[in-house]
């Protein structure tokens, strides 16, 4: 019996529905593939008939959905001649351009907000050799000032308004309908530049027209209510959120979105920091999945929907975990519980410290 291919990443996979040619240099980490995770206590949790999937993103080599789109634009970006990129970032961008620049043999800038990134996220972008400026001033002055410099400087761009980025993201939803074997009734998903939820839509667009499935989702966009301009009506202009990777107040897939939005249906709500962080520790408490915060926003949303039967009983559901836990530990660390006292080493005193917490 012959021994089934290997896996090699999501542009050999869905070659024929990408922008590549035979002969393109494939810069590719092995990313894609992520798990469609069934929850099995949540549901129970909310006492509703429902049942939820997470695409858990967080798996991918650099930790967060964002390698979905790297690979592509990189791969394009040397096929054309580049030598350089460029990118602001919240933070995963950052983390995944430096990656696939490093992977290619090429330069990476990024851009960051001063003190206002993880720092999981921060040490990958160092790590991987990028040369990281912190800027004063948030993401969106320092995508204003990425979009200025590729006049002055021989870089590519490889934020969301990079084609190619939607394009490798799109997969993910190749994959849901693969394993589901049908969309979901709601797809819901963490908004803050709004390339994401436009890819997913994409992605489902295409399999429905050409009748591989035949059904579309009801896309659902959710923000942090700090951070939420389609919320809003209107840009934010100095966006709050403990959510970092969504504290985005220009998205740059502004008008995207909201085609997507009322093509599927669908809608765009907000959570607050409080309602993110507890589906944030419920996920993990309950079903053992540990997402970053902007991850959560789509499971606090959810849950939002479905206790005020916006959602409906009986609906399949998927929410996108954009981003791994592990990228902001430190959010994470202060919400638990304070770790117990030191003990003596012996047999009593760390049973004692077991039966008074069991």
């Amino acid at each position: 019996m012959p021994f089934r291919s290997r896996y090699t990443g999501l542009i050999d996979t869905y070659r024929d529905r990408l922008p590549v040619h035979d002969d393109t240099r494939i810069i590719s980490l092995g990313e894609g593939n992520t798990p469609l995770i069934r929850l099995n206590n949540i549901p129970g949790f909310l006492e509703a008939e429902i049942d939820i999937y997470v695409k858990f993103e967080g798996l991918n080599p650099t930790g967060s959905f964002k390698d979905r789109g790297m690979t592509m634009a990189v791969t394009k970006a040397v096929e054309e001649g580049s030598e350089a990129i460029i990118c602001a970032s919240t933070g995963n961008t950052s983390a995944s351009a430096a990656a696939y620049a490093a992977r290619a043999g090429i330069k990476a800038f990024v851009l960051i907000p001063d003190g206002k990134i993880a720092l999981g996220k921060l040490a990958q972008a160092m790590m991987h050799g990028a040369t990281v400026i912190q800027i004063k001033g948030n993401f969106d002055v320092g995508m204003q000032l990425v979009k200025d410099i590729t006049g002055h400087a021989p870089v590519t761009i490889v934020n969301s308004i990079n084609p190619y980025r939607l394009q490798g993201q799109k997969t993910a939803a190749f994959e849901i309908l693969e394993e589901l074997g049908c969309a979901p009734d709601y797809h819901c998903i963490p908004v803050g530049n709004a390339g994401n939820i436009t890819a997913h839509w994409m992605g489902y667009k295409e399999y429905n027209e050409h009748g591989i499935v035949n059904s579309l989702p009801v896309m659902v966009g959710y923000q942090a209510s700090g951070s939420a301009p389609f919320m809003r009506g209107a840009m934010v202009d100095a966006p709050e959120t403990v959510a970092t990777a969504i504290r985005i107040g220009h998205p740059q897939s502004w008008d995207k979105a909201w085609a997507t939005q009322k093509e599927s249906k669908g809608w765009f709500d907000e959570c607050s920091d409080q309602e993110i962080l507890a589906a944030q520790k419920m996920l993990a408490d309950r079903e053992g999945v540990f997402c970053e915060p902007a991850s959560a926003a789509s499971l606090a949303g959810m849950i939002k929907d479905v206790k005020s039967g916006k959602i409906p009983a009986g609906s399949k559901i998927v929410c996108t975990l954009t981003g791994n836990g592990i990228k902001d530990p430190d959010t994470a660390i202060k919400q638990c519980r304070a770790p117990l006292q030191s003990v003596e080493a012996t047999l009593d005193a760390v049973k004692r410290a077991i039966l008074d917490n069991i």
